[in-house]
């Protein structure tokens, strides 16, 4: 007999000893669990604690591929989830499974959902969560788009460039920091003028261990490096934190081939034909011989 099956047969029974419990799965691996009973239990390795304040309105589910929606509310503690936690954006996209379970024999339980959380917004005392079904991944654009530029994530599958390489990362430690998004460095030497444009501050230590910042601009100088994020981070970073710095890339063929030396790996469709070409018409001032207009852009890729 099935868990599932078991839990059907003891709910037929009459008396019953069933509680809801819900498993919280964040992007870093850290793993919580909540309940509604009065006490504490223990199955697949996780501790499901009660008292938590986190609890699920009526899930709304449905047959076919339409969209399961419910909300999750809880209560901030500093033992469960905590307003900087949240502030900090480590419960975005996490993954959440719910069950019906028999406290009393924990074997005996159904998997009622099984998502992640969506939007997340503060109450008061507490949080809000949407929760979002597996068809949630449908409503996500899928396929290449053919355009000039690189659509591959640096350093990802489609890119396959490892930027922990020698000359591509460099990890550092924090001596001046503005608004959580402008650090300076007296003396960081080495790179070139605007080579972590487009790249990644990851933090290492501190309270915005795990953080992830994308830079924007990045200036050198006589008197040092100045490096900008797009956003402020949203955990505060401090003086003496240790960061990671990564080069950057914009998706450009020249900057695939002559930055990283990747073309081969090169995602985009450089030699693709652009607007201009495509509303061209012949002109009597042009050269119209019948040869290639791409020899330009052939030239910046290299030999294809």
């Amino acid at each position: 007999m099935s868990d599932s099956d078991a839990l059907y047969t003891h709910l037929a029974s009459g008396t019953t000893t069933v509680c809801r419990c819900w498993a919280v799965i964040r992007k870093d691996g850290k793993t919580y669990g909540f309940t509604d009973h009065d006490t504490d239990f223990e199955f697949d390795g996780l501790v499901f604690a009660a008292g938590t304040g986190l609890t699920a309105n009526a899930l709304e589910q449905s047959t076919g591929l339409s969209v399961d929606n419910t909300e999750a509310l809880g209560a901030l503690s500093s033992a469960a989830v905590t307003k900087a936690d949240i502030q900090a954006g480590r419960f975005d996209g996490a993954a959440v499974k719910a069950w019906l379970i028999n406290w009393a024999n924990t074997s005996e339980r159904v998997l009622q959902f099984n998502g992640s959380f969506g939007e997340i917004t503060r109450a008061a005392g507490g949080f809000r969560a949407e929760l979002r079904g597996l068809t949630e991944a449908l409503n996500q654009p899928q396929g290449r788009v053919y355009q000039s530029s690189c659509s591959a994530v640096l350093g990802g599958a489609g890119c396959r460039f490892d930027t922990t390489s020698l000359g591509y990362s460099t990890e550092v430690t924090v001596e001046a920091i503005k608004d959580a998004k402008l650090f300076s460095f007296s003396a960081l030497e080495g790179f070139d003028d605007r080579w972590f444009e487009s790249g990644k501050v990851v933090v290492l230590s501190g309270a915005a261990q795990g953080l992830v910042g994308v830079v924007k601009n990045d200036r050198l100088s006589l008197s040092g490096r100045r490096i900008e994020l797009w956003e402020s981070l949203r955990a505060e970073i401090a003086v003496g934190d240790h960061i990671r710095l990564e080069a950057g890339c914009d998706r450009r063929v020249e900057t695939c081939r002559l930055k990283f030396n990747n073309f081969l790996n090169f995602q985009g469709f450089p030699h693709i034909p652009g607007e201009d070409w495509l509303t061209s018409y012949p002109v009597s001032s042009d050269l119209n011989e019948g040869g290639s207009m791409h020899a330009n852009s052939a030239n910046a890729g290299g030999n294809v």
